[in-house]
């Protein structure tokens, strides 16, 4: 029979001596040293003595109490512990709610915030593209759905009605939703494969043969090295700043705009040394390029503007020079089917024929780091003499009017 009455749980919280006062059948009103009052239930379950809490008094009442007890009494009685069951039903109540709240962040909101959240480390224009390709391709089709919802028919009807037309603009849109799904399932938001995945999923169902094509079409075209002399000569009787750039560019491998933001402060024309920061490198790391005694001589030469950091100031909003100024230049000059980034590519084809320094070097020379993250960190040095040495051959080759050059000769090293 219980023990316990309302009148006399009353009577007890208010004497608050602390202590156990059953009810009965394992029940207990259990009043703490600090005054605080609240329900127990005492049970076994495998021989083991536990102890249940059932609620805080009064915010549950005695018949409350007694109600919840009879439950774990039932429960233990068939060898199943309350405790166990109880927190079980909260993961699952859990788990309502997290799918509930899932269905209420949309692929649009998710890849919002997957842009805020990555897009410090990219450039204006890359966020700009990024997010460009989803407003135009992805949102009217999945942008309202939620990213639990998101199936493989759903990325299909994404990517297929411009697979063959735009399969470059395609395949970044699709590895695009395979990162924001990606976050998803990391936030658990989703569950299951990611369904645009490209290996052994989306390449069974996208013809792969235009992805390939999309790729090679990436490669910029690119002056022979071979070329290169005649049209450092061209470009050095050019008496305009955007040859000076032009001659910057493909003395260094750097990227164009690297140079175009170049700024005074970022060279060390004594030590022969151009230190970028890493907000200025593709990879957001910071990357120093040794200068050729030509590179130097070549920047010592370039008048400076009173109050202006960059070697290549403008008129326009950026403050630089136009991102077409070295374009047109060598438009003028008749050379119509290479661009700025291919002479890269004709650096990289000189040092593989006429070299041999080793290939990481050459890499490097061009920001291209091919460590892998545990190689890298017992290798942290970025070789700057040795690419110094390799500079300085490009150099002095590219500088050599064509009738002096030997090609195969003088820049062979062991």
């Amino acid at each position: 029979m219980p023990k316990l009455t309302v009148k006399v749980v009353d009577s007890l919280v208010r004497a608050g001596v602390p202590g156990l006062t059953g009810d009965g059948e394992g029940l207990y009103l259990q009043i703490s040293r600090t005054g605080g009052t609240s329900w127990v239930f005492r049970y076994k379950i495998a021989g083991k003595a536990r102890t249940m809490g059932l609620g805080r008094y009064p915010e549950t009442g005695l018949a409350d109490a007694r109600g919840k007890a009879a439950d774990a009494r039932r429960l233990s009685k068939g060898g199943i512990d309350p405790l166990v069951a109880r927190d079980g039903e909260r993961q699952r109540q859990r788990e309502i709610q997290r799918i509930k709240e899932a269905k209420l962040i949309t692929f649009e909101v998710l890849a919002l915030e997957y842009r805020d959240a990555h897009g410090s480390a990219w450039s204006e224009k890359w966020r700009k593209g990024w997010l460009r390709k989803l407003e135009l391709y992805a949102f009217p089709v999945i942008g309202k759905l939620s990213t639990s919802d998101i199936e493989t028919e759903h990325v299909l009807r994404v990517l297929q009605p411009i697979w063959a037309t735009k399969t470059r603009t395609a395949d970044e849109l699709r590895g695009q939703i395979e990162q924001v799904l990606d976050a998803a399932k990391a936030r658990k938001l989703r569950d299951g494969d990611n369904p645009a995945r490209w290996r052994g999923h989306l390449e069974n169902l996208l013809s792969k043969a235009e992805k390939k094509k999309a790729r090679q079409r990436q490669h910029f075209p690119a002056m022979n090295w071979r070329d290169v002399p005649e049209l450092m000569v061209r470009l050095a009787q050019t008496e305009v700043r955007a040859a000076v750039a032009a001659r910057l560019l493909i003395l260094t491998g750097a990227r164009s705009h690297m140079i175009r933001f170049a700024e005074w402060a970022e060279f060390d024309l004594e030590a022969g040394l151009w230190s970028l920061p890493a907000e200025r490198m593709k990879m957001r790391q910071a990357f120093n390029i040794p200068l050729a005694p030509q590179v130097a001589d070549l920047l010592a030469s370039l008048p400076r503007l009173e109050g202006n950091p960059y070697l290549f100031p403008g008129q326009g909003k950026s403050g630089v020079m136009h991102a077409n100024a070295v374009r047109n230049l060598l438009h003028s000059l008749e050379y119509h089917d290479i661009t700025r980034h291919g002479f890269r590519s004709s650096f990289r084809d000189w040092a593989n024929e006429c070299t041999h320094y080793p290939r990481e070097i050459c890499e490097l020379a061009l920001a291209h780091d091919e460590r892998d993250q545990t190689e890298a960190a017992y290798s942290r040095s970025d070789f700057v003499e040795k690419r110094r040495a390799l500079m300085a051959d490009w150099a002095n080759y590219a500088t050599t009017p064509p009738v002096l050059n030997v090609v195969h000769g003088d820049f062979k090293r062991a």
